[in-house]
This record gives C-alpha cells, sequence and structure tokens, in this order.
C-alpha cells in the first residue's frame, strides 16, 4: 500500500517536470515566432503576447 502511494506521487512529480517543461518551449516558440497566447478567465477573453510571459 505505502509503495503505492510512494509510486503514485513519483509519478505526479514526473508529470508535473514534464508539463512545465513542455509549456517553457511553447513560450520560447511562441516568442521566436512573435506569437501570442489567448486564456479565458470568468468568461472574458485574454490575449497576451509570448513576449509578455515571464518564466
Amino acid at each position: 500500500m505505502v509503495n503505492s502511494i510512494d509510486d503514485n506521487l513519483k509519478m505526479r512529480e514526473k508529470i508535473r517536470a514534464g508539463l512545465d517543461l513542455t509549456f517553457k518551449k511553447l513560450v520560447a516558440y511562441k516568442k521566436n515566432n512573435d506569437g501570442l497566447f489567448v486564456f479565458s478567465s470568468n468568461g472574458k477573453i485574454l490575449k497576451v503576447k509570448a513576449k509578455d510571459i515571464k518564466l
């Protein structure tokens, strides 16, 4: 039981690290191509230039 919980926590950490790395690569790609991100917050559309995102 304890082993499976530890395994799940390790897997969760690896997934989060992978998602973080993927987002950093996406932002870098968008910066190189003068890209734009579009987010939704409380029903409002937000457009953010990739160069304005600080990592």
